[in-house]
């Protein structure tokens, strides 16, 4: 299948911005660091699934869905944009959330509920394994559901960013930058794996960095070969020759700490550090935790002063308010 084939609808503001983040970089002693704002595509206070269901949700019209049906945690920032997304859109949303329905919802949570969807809650099943009775009880009721993946993370979603490596290539070619490494915090799979065949299909010298940011110890498939599935997958989908091996693939899982949405010092310390030096917010779950591990990457030399770094924001500052009581910062 061509790119011209596959619908898109427009959900976002696109470009995201490029930055540089001289501050903190002096405040590191180096490298140049820059930063994809994704937490600006402007949908329900912005995040990187908006990339994702742009496709998805395109898909989602086009086989007469007027249901859609996504999981997460409870304070999932892809629950959030897309419960926004089909609001926008005229759908019905709901969403399968791991946990217990607190007293007070904050947070993302609370955009969910502003945002008028359906919550269900599951328990420890975070990852969408209710999905199915849902789907069946919907069914009875004479709509047609549509399920988007958990963490937007299928080969529509891993397309998206395919795309959005074009659009900052244009980017770093008008200001004259190659990027030595491009860091982001790896979870469902969807955003690496674009990022990996987008470096294929553009023959970039950048090394993929993923930041791991969950133990995922209930996969049934270990996280880096779903990786490298889903960008064969994606690949196939675009009629595009490209195979992976273990060898294209770069997974940090050092700083998955205590596991997901556990907050401990690294991720404090970075979105400490990034708020007191370049007034950016990061998230505790997962931008938090990969700033974390650029920073230390970079204090122990495995990312040279002499590097070009490209941190992507992917988004979740909601989530902020959330966590208020693990979050400790000094200035």
């Amino acid at each position: 299948m061509q790119y011209k084939d596959i619908p898109r609808v427009p959900l976002g503001f696109f470009p995201t911005p490029l930055i540089e983040l001289t501050k903190l970089s002096e405040k590191l002693g180096g490298p140049r660091i820059f930063m994809k704002r994704d937490d600006n595509t402007g949908l329900a206070l912005g995040g990187n699934k908006t990339r994702k269901l742009e496709f998805i949700l395109a898909d989602a019209l086009a086989q007469g869905a007027d249901t859609i049906i996504t999981a997460g945690a409870a304070q999932s920032n892809h629950c959030r944009q897309t419960a926004a997304a089909a609001a926008s859109l005229g759908l019905e949303c709901h969403l399968v959330l791991g946990g217990e329905e607190p007293e007070q919802f904050d947070g993302n949570l609370l955009l969910d509920k502003i945002f008028g969807c359906n919550i269900h809650w599951a328990g420890k099943n975070r990852k969408g394994e209710d999905i199915p009775l849902l789907v069946e009880q919907l069914k009875k009721q004479g709509k047609k559901p549509y399920i988007v993946p958990y963490g937007g993370s299928n080969e529509l979603g891993a397309l998206a960013f395919v795309e959005a490596l074009k659009e900052l290539e244009t980017q770093s070619q008008n200001i004259k930058t190659t990027f030595t490494h491009i860091v982001f915090a790896s979870s469902s799979g969807g955003t690496h794996a674009g990022l990996m065949l987008g470096k294929k299909i553009l023959k970039l010298p950048s090394k993929i960095v993923g930041i791991n940011i969950d133990k995922g110890e209930s996969d049934k498939v270990p996280f880096n070969q779903h990786i490298l599935s889903l960008a064969d997958s994606t690949a196939k989908l675009i009629d595009e020759e490209h195979r992976f091996s273990d060898t294209d693939l770069c997974l940090n899982s050092d700083y998955v700490g205590e596991g997901y949405g556990i907050i401990g010092t690294l991720e404090n310390e970075a979105i400490s550090l990034t708020a007191q030096t370049e007034g950016i917010l990061l998230d505790p779950v997962y931008t938090g935790r990969a700033m974390g591990g650029l920073i230390d990457m970079i204090r122990s030399g495995e990312i040279k002063k002499t590097d070009n770094v490209l941190f992507w924001h992917t988004g979740g500052a909601p989530a902020l308010f959330a966590y208020s009581d693990s979050l400790h910062f000094t200035s």
